[in-house]
């Protein structure tokens, strides 16, 4: 056996019988990200107790880095979850996840009819680099003038991140990446995506600005997929403008960039929180136009799942919080720029900070270990249920307007998040977490 064995307990952190259900009386869990915003809400959760170092533990939140030295080794009880799939990188990682998402759109091509296949056109076109880069300079030449993103695969918060218009622009990177094995074994030249860059943004008072959205998979088979209704739209700090490709506050819209900028006001950010765009966007378009497009959003979720569904090594102990980075043209045609499975929880202001702590706090009350739920709920907290090996139906749709529609999920995507309401509805009073 590991040493991570998670054998069973006996004392006051026992199993305890509720119902029909085993719960846990007390939960044992080790925490091994930095995140000040993950330890807070993990050491507040009543009956919750941290272990250190070797201890069995019951529930593990940890970060990559942990997962892939020790998920291999170890034996995993049946109560017991970690927060990430094995190869969880299938989705998160840019090449992979796109590499999975045009195999799925051709699929159902040759599966399904075009119409059905035309629902996963939410991507940019993108090329992995080197291994594509002939296929890619041919669509450059296609598209001569058009203005491209290069991005690493695996790096986060802006990092590496550059636009260029021109073959030329690269060819230092080219030129990189074509060493001889040796010179790669000395310095390992990274991969990257060439991406064709959204021109068009939808902008607001001329600034760009893109979603991060925040989706829970507690399963993979059968595909079980919860969305949070809070999320935020991350605004640059600087007008937008093509004239310019190489102002990075300008064209990217990371926290983590525009915090660096000389005139960020940290008391004034550069977020907005989901229902305030909502409200925005319907003011200015109108309930109908808001809902098309939120409805085109939720595809982008269930489509993108279900490209890696038959990939990701699916373990019932494993879940998965995934956040989403959504872009908007001006066309309100909304893009799937990236996925992150190791979102940032780091509080960018006290508002960010109480929304993040509501996610993680309901992303607990899903995950269930103390065992109250009865697993027909729809709706936990903040979570509306959107698919359950199949969609989830709102609760407000009838018969005639599913019949008109193709998918009306669940999902009420920034939308009034009355969370204490509902559960206090639930009649668990444990779950009630957030005081007044």
């Amino acid at each position: 056996m590991s040493k991570y064995k998670t054998s069973g307990y006996k004392g006051p952190c026992d199993k305890a019988k509720t119902g029909e259900r085993q719960g846990r009386s007390c939960v044992r869990y080790k925490c091994s990200m930095i995140s000040s915003t993950v330890q807070v809400v993990l050491r507040q959760r009543p009956n919750w107790v941290e272990v250190k170092d070797d201890g069995e533990w019951d529930f593990n939140w940890c970060d990559v880095g942990w997962l892939k030295e020790n998920f291999d080794q170890m034996y995993m009880e049946e109560h017991v979850r970690i927060n990430h799939f094995r190869n969880y990188y299938e989705l998160s990682r840019k090449d992979f996840m796109v590499k999975n998402l045009k195999r799925f759109q051709k699929n159902l091509e040759k599966e399904s009819s075009h119409s059905e296949a035309s629902e996963c056109d939410f991507f940019p076109c993108t090329f992995a680099m080197p291994s594509e880069y002939h296929l890619f300079v041919e669509e450059f030449n296609r598209n001569s003038g058009s203005t491209w993103i290069m991005k690493p695969v695996a790096k986060s918060q802006g990092k590496g991140i550059f636009l260029f218009r021109k073959l030329k622009d690269i060819t230092d990177w080219k030129k990189n990446s074509s060493r001889s094995e040796e010179e790669k074994d000395a310095a390992h030249v990274e991969n990257y995506v060439a991406q064709r860059y959204v021109e068009s943004p939808y902008l607001i008072n001329g600034r760009k600005f893109d979603l991060r959205v925040y989706v829970l998979v507690t399963s993979y088979v059968p595909l079980r997929a919860w969305l949070y209704r809070d999320g935020f739209a991350r605004f640059s700090g600087t007008r937008f403008s093509l004239t310019s490709i190489h102002d990075k506050y300008m064209h990217l819209t990371n926290v983590s960039v525009q915090k660096t900028a000389p005139d960020y006001d940290p008391e004034k950010g550069c977020k907005w929180q989901m229902q305030q765009l909502r409200r925005y966007l319907t003011a200015k378009h109108g309930r109908e136009v808001v809902e098309t497009l939120f409805k085109e959003i939720d595809n982008i979720f269930v489509r993108s799942l279900q490209s890696v569904q038959k990939i990701i090594i699916n373990d019932k102990h494993c879940f998965e919080l995934y956040g989403y980075d959504i872009l908007l043209d001006q066309n309100l045609k909304p893009w799937l720029i990236e996925v992150n499975a190791s979102p940032s929880y780091t509080a960018s202001s006290q508002e960010d900070g109480e929304m993040k702590c509501r996610l993680l706090e309901d992303t607990l009350n899903v995950v269930d270990m103390e065992g109250r739920l009865t697993g027909k709920e729809k709706r936990v907290g903040g979570y509306d249920l959107m698919w359950n090996d199949g969609p989830v139906y709102r609760e407000d749709v009838n018969l005639q307007t599913l019949c008109s529609s193709s998918f009306i999920a669940n999902t009420h995507l920034g939308c009034v998040n009355d969370r204490e309401q509902q559960l206090r509805q639930l009649q668990r009073p444990f779950l009630f977490q957030r005081k007044k």
